[in-house]
C-alpha cells in the first residue's frame, strides 16, 4: 500500500494527517525442519541416524501480504487489483517462474495479467472490469517453486460486490454514481480550484483519470502540513476534521463532505484538490463505497499518474501486460 508505488508524488491539499491502515499480512508459517534425537547405544541408533540425515525442507520465498482482504472481511469493487507482496526480493531471472505459479479463477472469468511493480510486489489487473456479484479465487502454488519445498501454498477468495462506477465532471460540477449500470444518484460537487504550482504541477487541481477507492474513514483529519505549512498563523494553514472521507489516490485526494461553503457545490471548483460533496451525498457515497470501486474524473488539465495509489487503469491493456514476466 516499493519502489514504483512509493515514488514521491506531488500531493494535493486534501492530504490527510493519517495514512490508510496496512492490510494484515497473510499467514505463511514455515514448516519446521525435523529435529533428530541424539543417537544412543541402542537398537534405535540406526533409525535416529536416518532421521538426522533427512533433508531439511527449505523456504526461499513466502507471501508477506495480499490485498484486498478475503470474502469474509469485505466486498470489493469491479476495478479491484490483487496486490501480492513477497517477503524478499524476487530476482528478474526468477520472476517468470514465480508468476507462473500465481493463479486467478473467477466465477465469471475475464482476461487478466500480472505486472511487477517492484522486486517484491506484483499486481493483477483485468482487461475489463470484473463482473459484479461473484467470487474470485487466488492461489499461489509456492510449494512448486524449485528449492522452495518447505513453503505452503496460499489461497484467498475475494467477494466482488455491486458495480459502483462514479463519473465526476469537474466542469459541470456533478458526480453521477452508477450502480450495476443504472444511474443511482447525482451529487453536486466542487473540485480543485487550481492556482498553487509546485515543481511545475498545479497541486490544487484534481487529477483527471480512472481512480479506484482505496479506503474510507467516517472522520479524517486533513492538514496543510503536506506543503510545509504548520504555523497556525500562516494564511495557508488549516487543520480540519472532515466527515465521510473516501480515499481515491496516494496523493491525498478524497471524495468527502464539503467543510461548509455549500453554496459552491454544483456551481464552481473551490477545493484544494479533493471532490467535495453535499453532506447527504457524501454520507451516502461513503456508505456504499467498497475498496476497488471506480471513480472516473474528467475536465482538468492535471493527469492522474498510473502508479498514484491504485490508479492502474490509467495504463491501457498493452502497456499493462508489458510489466509481466511471462
Amino acid at each position: 500500500m516499493l519502489p514504483a508505488l512509493l515514488a514521491l508524488f506531488t500531493v494535493t491539499a486534501c492530504a490527510a494527517e493519517s495514512v490508510p491502515a496496512p492490510v494484515p499480512a497473510v499467514p505463511a508459517a514455515a514448516t519446521a525442519a525435523p529435529v533428530a534425537p541424539t543417537p544412543s547405544a541402542t537398537a534405535d541408533a540406526p533409525v535416529a541416524a536416518a532421521k538426522a540425515a533427512a533433508p531439511v525442507r527449505k523456504i526461499k520465498l513466502r507471501i508477506a501480504d495480499i490485498t484486498p482482504m478475503g470474502e469474509k472481511v469485505e466486498k470489493v469493487g469491479v476495478g479491484f487489483p490483487i496486490i501480492v507482496t513477497f517477503d524478499r526480493d524476487v530476482k528478474d531471472r526468477h520472476k517468470a517462474d514465480v508468476e507462473a505459479l500465481l493463479e486467478v479463477q473467477a466465477d465469471k472469468p475475464v482476461e487478466g495479467a500480472w505486472r511487477w511493480v517492484s522486486d517484491r510486489k506484483v499486481i493483477y489487473r483485468t482487461k475489463t472490469y470484473w463482473k459484479p456479484h461473484q467470487k474470485v479465487l487466488f492461489t499461489a502454488r509456492l510449494s512448486e517453486l524449485p528449492g522452495n519445498t518447505g513453503a505452503k501454498d496460499v489461497t484467498r477468495r475475494f467477494a466482488v460486490g455491486t458495480s459502483n462506477v462514479s463519473v465526476v465532471d469537474t466542469r459541470k460540477h456533478v458526480m453521477k454514481v452508477y450502480r450495476d449500470g443504472k444511474l443511482a444518484r447525482k451529487i453536486p460537487i466542487s473540485a480543485g480550484s487550481g492556482g498553487l504550482v509546485r515543481n511545475g504541477v498545479d497541486v490544487y487541481l484534481t487529477t483527471s483519470g480512472v481512480h479506484l477507492t482505496m479506503g474510507k474513514k467516517a472522520v479524517e483529519t486533513m492538514t496543510s502540513s503536506w506543503m510545509g505549512v504548520t504555523d497556525p498563523k500562516d494564511p495557508l494553514y488549516y487543520k480540519l476534521e472532515i466527515p465521510w472521507a473516501v480515499r481515491i489516490s496516494d496523493s491525498g485526494e478524497y471524495v468527502h463532505q464539503s467543510a461548509g461553503d455549500y453554496h459552491f457545490l454544483g456551481r464552481s471548483n473551490q477545493s484544494h484538490g479533493c471532490v467535495r460533496a453535499t453532506p447527504a451525498g457524501a454520507k451516502w457515497f461513503y456508505t456504499i463505497s467498497q475498496r476497488g470501486d471506480v471513480v472516473k474524473i474528467t475536465g482538468t488539465k492535471r493527469k492522474l499518474e498510473w502508479n498514484n495509489g491504485w490508479s492502474y487503469w490509467q495504463l491501457n491493456w498493452t502497456q499493462w501486460k508489458k510489466g509481466s514476466a511471462l
